[in-house]
């Protein structure tokens, strides 16, 4: 039976804020089980705990945003992703400010911090949220659903973006796959968030984007990526998007055996997936 982990030392490291432009510090630390992830804020006074769960998302506009009363934290959702990866159920992340830094704009970053921490196995079975009925979200021609996996313990993926552009062909536009911890570390887990140069001074103005650049992003002008190493894959805007569903779903609590099914998803639809998951509990079950 698969036992909860968390992090066997304690660990830091500092970065950007991708939407604040604030510099952040970041400490992961062990919880005991049953504890799931917890955001703390120190820089408040008290520190104020933001547990990672879907009914504390508040903001979804280009990052995920959790609120617990007068506290928040954003762009949570490439370390959460970093968390299923590495298999770690139980840590306290404390902050200094009040956004996970953004570091090369994917969970790698993350991954290598929680391995050099380590990984400790806690005396707790693990719980998976298993899908028994389809669950469906829709927005305009965007969708996201959640359907049983035949039986398959493993958590499968099937996400279709939509972009009209020249360096993202449609053949580069889909990922399909069942993605275990290994798959999501050796495939998944480098995949960079995106964005398009024509959109930054309007985001800028709005407050956000105030921290990125291409050396935390992928940035497409009207022909080309901008970059001057290219992208890390042919179809790294497809796998990011997967990258970002992996992160948003774990805000059910546990990971998830089911197949997720998604065109054009984001971060709004994937929690109102969550919340209409939660809404129905005939359509999943706690497994171990």
């Amino acid at each position: 039976m698969p036992k909860q982990h968390t992090i066997a030392s304690e660990i830091s490291a500092t970065g950007v804020a991708l939407h604040s432009g604030v510099r952040v510090q970041i400490t992961l630390k062990s919880a005991p089980p049953d504890t799931g992830i917890i955001f703390r804020r120190t820089d408040l006074n008290p520190p104020q705990d933001i547990p990672a769960r879907a009914d504390l998302v508040k903001e979804t506009r280009l990052a995920t945003t959790l609120v617990n009363g007068t506290a928040k934290v954003a762009t949570v959702e490439h370390l959460l992703a970093a968390c299923v990866g590495c298999g770690i159920d139980n840590a306290i992340v404390e902050l200094d400010n009040l956004e996970v830094p953004i570091m090369d704009g994917s969970s790698a970053p993350f991954v290598f911090l929680i391995e050099q921490a380590g990984v400790a196995e806690q005396n707790a079975p693990r719980r998976y949220i298993e899908i028994l009925e389809l669950v469906r979200v829709e927005m305009g021609d965007k969708f996201a659903e959640l359907l049983p996996n035949s039986g398959s313990p493993q958590f499968e993926v099937d996400f279709t973006i939509d972009f009209s552009h020249p360096a993202i062909p449609d053949d580069q536009c889909r990922v399909r796959m069942r993605l275990d911890d290994g798959d999501f570390l050796s495939h998944i887990s480098r995949a960079r968030t995106f964005g398009f140069a024509y959109e930054v001074e309007t985001l800028r103005s709005m407050g956000l984007a105030q921290g990125g650049s291409m050396e935390n992003a992928v940035v497409l002008d009207e022909y080309k990526v901008l970059n001057r190493e290219g992208l890390r894959f042919a179809d790294e805007l497809a796998r990011h998007k997967v990258l970002d569903a992996v992160g948003d779903l774990f805000l059910l609590g546990h990971r998830v055996r089911g197949k997720y099914h998604a065109f054009k998803s984001g971060h709004e639809l994937n929690n109102k997936l969550c919340l209409a998951l939660q809404a129905k509990p005939s359509a999943w079950r706690y497994s171990t």
